[in-house]
């Protein structure tokens, strides 16, 4: 087997580990899925999950992370002509669109989004996904350091973009799933967004 298509069956399992704790997470209860349920949902041992995981915590938090970690990747790869905040959006907008129907970022189910948000809000969780959160601000911050020549490690500018970046999908995501009844959050990632390329003026 080639590398690249090692690389692409671990990706692959990885997804599908993370997806099916998400999912079993929302529909049974975090406090009722077990890393034995995870596996065999996945068509896998529990020795594959722990190989991958060291908890259900971080296997949620592992398809945020990916997806931020994809939003740098494309945002890299926007065309020059574009302005900052142009290839920020629509890198944002690709990869958060390609969302998978165990997602809230598909649905507007009022039982899934308040099951995704129960998970959410599980202070294993939280640690998780901050853990991931400071993992992908990183690789956004050398992504926008690249495109606007600046430095990290001298610049305020390419960390500053990437915290507010992160902090608005957070926000968005936040706010999908507490609207009543919920808004589709790719409407939401778009208003924030702009509202950042605008200067976040003070609305009407």
């Amino acid at each position: 087997m080639s590398d690249g298509l090692r690389e692409r069956k671990k990706r692959e399992t990885r997804l599908a580990l993370s997806l099916a704790t998400i999912r079993l997470g929302v529909e049974r209860g975090w406090d009722n899925v077990t890393v034995e349920d995870i596996a065999a949902a996945a068509n896998v041992s529990v020795r594959t999950f722990r190989n991958y995981f060291s908890s259900k915590a971080e296997a949620v938090a592992s398809r945020h992370l990916e997806r931020m970690e994809q939003v740098a990747e494309e945002f890299a790869a926007r065309p020059d002509g574009e302005t900052l905040w142009e290839a920020m959006t629509a890198a944002v907008l690709d990869r958060f669109g390609l969302g998978e129907t165990v997602t809230a970022a598909t649905t507007t189910d009022r039982h899934w989004v308040d099951g995704i948000r129960i998970m959410l809000g599980t202070p294993a969780v939280q640690v998780a996904i901050l853990e991931a959160n400071a993992t992908a601000q990183q690789t956004l911050t050398a992504a926008v350091a690249a495109r606007t020549g600046t430095d990290p490690a001298r610049d305020l500018y390419p960390s500053l973009v990437a915290a507010a970046v992160s902090a608005a999908i957070s926000a968005a995501i936040d706010h999908s799933q507490r609207a009543d009844p919920p808004q589709p959050l790719m409407d939401l990632l778009r208003e924030a967004l702009d509202r950042l390329a605008a200067g976040l003026p003070v609305p009407n």
